[in-house]
């Protein structure tokens, strides 16, 4: 599965075209490449890793997935590591896909670990921002993270959603406990699992405005600044989701907590109203006389202490709302 691009002077002149003709084109200082790979081996990248001088630690990580995002600077070019994000509104899990890009001169090299990366989503970009063409790699570069960032902002604007959801449910009188540590769990590995990849892109972001690296121009400059701002409220927002749903599960075992108490007030409340006929029978069965002992007196006299005190019990136990 191999895509190439050719743009010459800021013009997209062909596409599609065999990788062996990639050499050619270099030589052309006015030419910028771009060939896009899935799940190429180390025998696969051997060939472009010696035509465009690529470092053989950067080649072994773009085949190997689960690496950090990340941005490594070689002599001859840059190596960039991130990840495309997707939630899963119904069950609240998230699922990552790596990309990998070899950034040199005139060149970059896409390298995706799995086809669910949206290759086509990247090159939509790329045609809509045309002008920007005549920038070169930094241009390239730029709709591959912007892709990847704006997924991340869609993500966790899909997690705020879920988490206001979650909220509701909390006070909610129909909502079963289980469901809800399975929700508020399942969320929280999700947002664990989305701040290891959003924080590293924004030393990965930062790291490609430096001016020393020379790869973005100062009109691409204010491009990658957006997309770093981006990166950033992303983190805060990551953050501050990661905080309200501890919030949430602090809250739903205090309730918890609460209702338990509530429980036990009525269970005790009741054992007591239970514990006077219990304690007026047991004494009045004793074998002693008693007033009224034989008697159909006697025997209303000891149902009637039984109904007031249990009557009064029940009465106070109600104005302290434990029963």
């Amino acid at each position: 599965m191999l895509r190439t691009r050719l743009y010459r002077n800021g013009v997209l002149e062909s596409a599609g075209f065999p990788i062996a003709d990639v050499s050619d084109h270099l030589e052309d200082p006015a030419a910028t490449v771009w060939f896009d790979l899935c799940r190429p081996t180390e025998e696969d990248l051997a060939a472009i890793s010696e035509e465009l001088g690529l470092h053989p630690l950067a080649v072994e990580d773009a085949v190997h997935e689960h690496q950090r995002p990340k941005l490594d600077r070689y002599d001859s070019h840059l190596f960039v590591t991130a990840y495309a994000v997707r939630l899963d509104t119904g069950t609240g899990m998230l699922t990552t896909s790596e990309v990998a890009a070899f950034a040199t001169r005139n060149a970059l090299v896409t390298v995706r670990k799995d086809e669910d990366f949206d290759i086509d989503q990247v090159v939509a970009r790329w045609d809509n921002s045309a002008d920007l063409a005549k920038r070169g790699v930094g241009f390239l570069l730029y709709g591959l993270l912007d892709y990847v960032v704006d997924g991340h902002f869609d993500a966790v604007q899909s997690l705020d959603e879920q988490i206001e959801t979650l909220e509701d449910e909390l006070f909610s009188p129909g909502t079963k406990d289980r469901d809800m540590d399975r929700r508020t769990f399942e969320l929280r590995k999700s947002l664990v699992m989305f701040r290891r990849t959003v924080l590293p892109m924004r030393e990965v972001v930062n790291s490609l405005l430096r001016r020393d690296l020379r790869v973005i121009d100062d009109a691409m400059q204010p491009y990658f600044q957006d997309v770093y701002d981006h990166v950033l409220r992303v983190t805060e927002w990551t953050e501050s989701l990661r905080d309200l749903v501890s919030t949430i599960r602090e809250t739903h075992l205090t309730m918890q907590s609460n209702r338990l108490n509530v429980i036990m007030k009525q269970v005790t409340s009741w054992a007591a109203i239970i514990a006077v006929p219990t304690a007026v029978t047991g004494f009045f069965g004793q074998n002693v006389p008693y007033p009224g002992f034989g008697t159909a007196v006697g025997f209303w006299e000891s149902n009637t202490i039984m109904i007031v005190l249990s009557a009064g019990l029940f009465v106070l136990f109600r104005r302290k709302d434990w029963v």
